[in-house]
């Protein structure tokens, strides 16, 4: 199956180097370039690309809240964030707007063409530099709430499977790590979204750091009703 793509930027030369790199590979074709927010809105209505490969700073509107609308508009397009720009603010903006994927344009450009196949997928792209930042700049802040919250709702294993969710890991990566089938993962990923109302792993990304699911320097669950107020195991 062919992914189509729709390139913003606000500079033309490189609009012209992403076309370069995705026009070698024959699962990718460019269906449309755009130079500002306002325009990339549009296009995505009238082309309706699978992935729209969005840069953050641009005049007229930038690429936030460009995706943001495209994600309110209800496209089933998915963002993939690309930008010189490693600052904080941008990374989690991006990702709270609906964006599905934040890669640095230094990336390589394999990295690059595995972050669109990646979130055209529907899984999420996030650079492995972007997650760490994430974790130590913003779950830091957040607090452990003691009342009852969506994550009750999560068993044990959906829990752990919402751990490794959070630090951006692949379906493999979490089914090595857990000792369970990529099948099982892909089952539990499934029911983790569904029960938290979130459309994909980048939005489950963001939800745990939000409710303290990840926190600087460990990670942890708020306490639910079956634990809470309850001696560690083995106690």
């Amino acid at each position: 199956m062919t992914i189509r793509v729709l390139l913003v930027d606000d500079q033309a030369w490189l609009r012209l180097g992403f076309r370069a790199v995705l026009e070698q590979e024959p699962d990718l074709e460019v269906v449309g370039e755009a130079g500002d927010g306002e325009q990339a809105v549009a296009q995505t209505g009238a082309l309706r690309p699978d992935v729209v490969l969005m840069d953050v700073r641009m005049p007229a509107m930038d690429g936030i809240e460009a995706t943001r609308r495209i994600v309110a508009s209800g496209s089933p397009a998915r963002v993939l964030m690309l930008t010189t720009f490693d600052l904080d603010e941008y990374v989690f903006a991006a990702l709270r707007a609906g964006a599905s994927g934040f890669l640095l344009k230094d990336a390589l450009p394999a990295d690059l063409l595995s972050g669109i196949r990646v979130v055209a997928s529907g899984d999420a792209a996030v650079a492995p530099a972007v997650t760490r930042r994430l974790i130590s700049a913003f779950a830091s802040h957040l607090p452990v709430s003691g009342t009852p919250t969506p994550l009750d709702a999560l068993t044990a294993r959906e829990r752990d499977v919402l751990m490794e969710l959070a630090r951006a890991r692949s379906n493999a990566e979490i089914a090595a790590r857990l000792h369970i089938s990529e099948a099982t993962v892909k089952v539990h990923v499934g029911r983790v979204l569904g029960k938290l109302g979130l459309r994909d792993r980048a939005q489950a990304v963001v939800f745990a750091y939000e409710n303290g699911v990840i926190r600087a320097g460990a990670d942890q669950f708020p306490p639910n009703d079956h634990t809470r107020g309850q001696p560690p195991a083995g106690s």
